[in-house]
């Protein structure tokens, strides 16, 4: 009489048949811990299958290995393993394809994710028409003649631009008054001497200090540009 599925025996038969491979009773234990059943049940299962010949088994020294009846199973010839084969491999390449199209449809799931809301959009559109209405407000006062910058505030960075102007001419006449003392007698080629301190000056860099005085000219007398003592 066959073992009911829904006892030990059933159980363990279905477990060992769907497996179809080598399995000794811990094999088998592990894998049923959901059905809540003990070892020492499942043993005893598998020694009473074993026993009437539903499954079969050997024995390795104290350890007894168990696998299902291969006289149950269809076993395919030549020819039908070959069809299989084939339906193997256009199952295979229908797979491919499949991956293919979820990898292209993530794809295009992740660029639509990565572009902004329509919220998001009309917000950013608000934002860069008022950019642009500031900006034309204030070309429409350029081409107008408007001063965007006041008196007082033109008057101060021009002082700024003075004073600093005036510490750069009396920085650099200190430096030749010091450097014309150093050099006054010294044999030294003075190219070769200041390379050899690592000093640079305007004309080493490209740098002109009459052209900085220039900028804040604009219109001015030149006698009245820049005027500082030193």
């Amino acid at each position: 009489m066959a073992p009911k599925s829904d006892n030990t025996e059933g159980i363990v038969l279905n477990f060992v048949n769907e497996q179809n491979r080598p399995l000794n009773s811990q094999n088998v234990a592990d894998f049923l811990q959901k059905f809540n059943l003990k070892k020492a049940a499942i043993q005893k299962a598998l020694d009473i299958l074993a026993d009437s010949g539903r499954i079969s088994f050997k024995e390795y020294g104290k350890q007894k290995i168990y696998l299902c009846r291969q006289d149950q199973f269809d076993i395919p010839n030549s020819e039908e393993l070959n069809r299989m084969k084939e339906e193997n491999i256009k199952l295979q390449e229908k797979l491919d394809e499949q991956r293919k199209a979820i990898s292209e449809v993530e794809g295009e799931i992740k660029s639509l994710q990565s572009n902004l809301t329509l919220e998001e959009i009309h917000a950013r559109q608000t934002k860069l028409n008022k950019e642009v209405k500031e900006m034309e407000e204030k070309l429409t006062k350029l081409r107008r003649g408007v001063t965007l910058v006041s008196p007082e505030e033109r008057k101060i960075v021009e002082g700024m631009y003075s004073d600093t102007i005036c510490q750069w001419r009396k920085r650099k006449r200190m430096f030749k008054d010091v450097w014309d003392a150093i050099t006054e007698n010294s044999p030294k080629d003075l190219k070769e001497f200041k390379e050899e301190l690592g000093i640079e000056n305007d004309e080493d860099v490209g740098v002109s200090l009459q052209s900085f005085c220039d900028l804040i000219q604009h219109g001015k007398k030149r006698s009245r540009g820049l005027a500082c003592k030193v």
